[in-house]
């Protein structure tokens, strides 16, 4: 039978075993059986390193913890970066929409020290703030570490490790190379993402579907739009990256007002669209393209002259209709007589976007143009400055948003065929739904993009239009304060 003394020397090195993550001396306390309920739950403070004489970078590779096949990503980013500007790379870098809390830390045992954001400073917290200290202060050599976690309740485990030092920093963050998608957000940590990636590589088996999901289309409709598992674009994350590091153009101050609703919702969607390259390219027009862009509203203007009369129903007399069927180009691919307001849509959208634009009025039975209307009828450019100048359209929240989201969709220079799509994922990602049955995504239709699509030809060429760039420039225009 073990002595007493026997037993006890066991104890004693079980309960070292089970305390050997513990810092030193919160396990010395322990041991000794001194009270250190004070000290539970504090954390030691980071080390930090003096900063550096001269500016060097790093070649870091960050892994996605506990994925398989790996999820990561090779960048480089200069060393005098702060912890907080770093954040805003790994999360455009990894593909995150940054809408969870996140913290950085230099180890993995229990307790390891960890730098605090500015919530956690609001909030009461105190320490090291992750926006005070740059990155070389925490890694200086190859093989050196950095953990990053990532919304705290699916739990996303992030390691960075120096792959090599850069004696001349990049000018701005660059991603090399990567390899696998980032997870959708919310999809339930490493094993709803498992899940969800043997489903979608299965090409979507009902066997394999997961069971938060009543059918194929429930599991599509919540899934981003082409996730795949395996698909990662290096040349979008590396223009995402670029937009992040320079100063965005000012914004009017609707749209604006925009991005801070989208931001409390912890959606970056908006924000990345108004990343794009092309969302920063001029705005310039020439004549020819200003006269090109005014072209249905000049031929409305001239057609009512100094003004006509409507019919009894309010409608525009079918001369009218078919004259400016004729000279707009609808009369070559529209199928019917195009001689009647009513059964002719872009007539009837022409007429309704140029009052909403303040170029025609209404009067007892009788249309005219405005007083803005005649002074700037025959100066094209002038009449598009006034045109943007009105954009977007609406009274309600509901046409207001879509008419943003719209300008800054065409102004991205985004392809026409995929204007309605991105409009309405937009709009969805805002919080707007599907009128009909409260649960997909909105119609995309809006004044605004009507008058887009005016501007960009579609009575000459119908529905499908040819050559976008002078209308994206013009919705540029409209979006910039």
């Amino acid at each position: 039978m073990p002595s007493e003394e026997f037993e006890a020397a066991n104890l004693q090195k079980l309960i070292e075993n089970e305390l050997s993550d513990v810092p030193a001396n919160l396990r010395a306390k322990l041991l000794s059986g001194a009270d250190v309920f004070d000290d539970i739950g504090k954390r030691p403070e980071p080390q930090i390193r003096p900063v550096p004489e001269t500016v060097r970078g790093f070649r870091l590779r960050m892994d996605l913890q506990d994925t398989k096949p790996p999820v990561w990503r090779r960048l480089e980013v200069p060393g005098d970066v702060t912890l907080s500007s770093l954040h805003e790379v790994l999360q455009t870098t990894m593909g995150w929409t940054d809408s969870h809390l996140h913290c950085f830390r230099t180890g993995t045992k229990f307790n390891a020290p960890v730098f605090l954001t500015r919530f956690d400073a609001d909030e009461g917290d105190e320490g090291v703030l992750e926006g005070d200290v740059r990155l070389d202060q925490i890694v200086a050599e190859i093989g050196d570490r950095l953990w990053y976690d990532y919304d705290f309740g699916d739990g996303w485990e992030h390691r960075l490790r120096v792959e090599k030092v850069l004696d001349v920093p990049p000018k701005m963050p660059v991603c090399l190379l990567g390899k696998g998608a980032c997870p959708p957000e919310d999809c339930g940590g490493i094993w709803g993402y498992h899940e969800l990636a043997d489903w979608v590589r299965s090409d979507f088996s009902d066997e394999l579907r997961p069971e938060i999901f009543t059918d194929t289309e429930d599991g599509l409709s919540w899934l981003p739009e082409g996730w795949h598992p395996d698909d990662f674009d290096l040349d979008e994350t590396n223009e995402l990256l670029g937009a992040t590091a320079s100063e965005s153009p000012p914004f009017a101050e609707g749209l604006a007002s925009l991005l801070e609703l989208a931001q409390e919702r912890g959606s970056k969607a908006l924000s990345n669209a108004l990343a794009h390259a092309a969302s920063r390219s001029p705005i310039d027009f020439s004549d020819d393209e200003a006269t090109a862009l005014t072209d249905p509203y000049r031929i409305l203007l001239e057609v009512i002259g100094d003004g006509v009369s409507l019919t009894g129903a309010g409608y525009l007399k079918p001369a009218a209709v078919e004259q400016v069927a004729q000279l707009s180009g609808i009369s070559d691919w529209w199928i019917g007589k195009a001689n009647r307001e009513d059964l002719t849509w872009p007539v009837a959208e022409l007429r309704a976007t140029a009052r909403s634009l303040g170029l025609i009025s209404v009067r007892k039975g009788h249309l005219a143009p405005t007083r803005v209307a005649r002074r700037l009828a025959n100066s094209p450019e002038r009449l598009l400055h006034h045109i943007v100048d009105r954009l977007p359209l609406g009274k309600s929240d509901a046409d207001r948003h879509a008419g943003w989201v719209s300008l800054v969709v065409v102004g991205s220079e985004t392809p026409e065929q995929l204007w309605r799509e991105h409009i309405s994922n937009l709009m969805f990602d805002l919080g707007w739904r599907d009128g009909r049955d409260g649960r997909g995504a909105p119609s995309a239709n809006n004044p605004t993009l009507s008058v887009l699509r005016l501007l960009a030809g579609e009575l000459r060429t119908g529905p499908r239009l040819n050559g976008t760039s002078a209308v994206a420039a013009a919705a540029r225009a409209a979006i910039r304060a």
